[in-house]
């Protein structure tokens, strides 16, 4: 059975992001959320967001709380941030491989992909 996880680097100071929030919802029928999470120092979540059990073939959505991060970081940004909440829908087709969902992000950019 495959599982999800996550990471996240602060591509603006070349560090890992600690203390994002992340938000995971499932998009099948509706709108349903599944877990919340927060980054720890290496920037990744302590557990997967989704262990082998709950691990389903669907769609999905992530919201990183990315404003609320640079806030915590003491930059100062425009009201509203360009970047305060970054969503991502991905799709999940084989439940036997793990899926992983990276974020790259600045204040003013982002970046994503399928990763290992």
């Amino acid at each position: 059975m495959g599982f999800l996880t996550t990471h996240v680097l602060d591509t603006a100071h070349g560090r890992p992001a600690a203390g994002v929030r992340i938000e995971l919802f499932r998009i099948n029928d509706g709108r349903h959320p599944l877990c919340e999470a927060m980054t720890n120092s290496d920037g990744r979540c302590d557990e997967p967001l989704l262990q082998e059990t709950e691990f389903r073939a669907g769609k999905y959505e992530l919201i990183f709380h990315i404003g609320d991060y640079f806030d915590a970081a003491g930059e100062t940004l425009p009201e509203p941030k360009f970047l305060d909440q970054v969503v991502i829908r991905f799709g999940i087709a084989d439940e036997s491989r793990h899926y992983h969902v990276p974020l790259l992000v600045s204040p003013f950019g982002y970046s994503t992909y399928r990763g290992s």
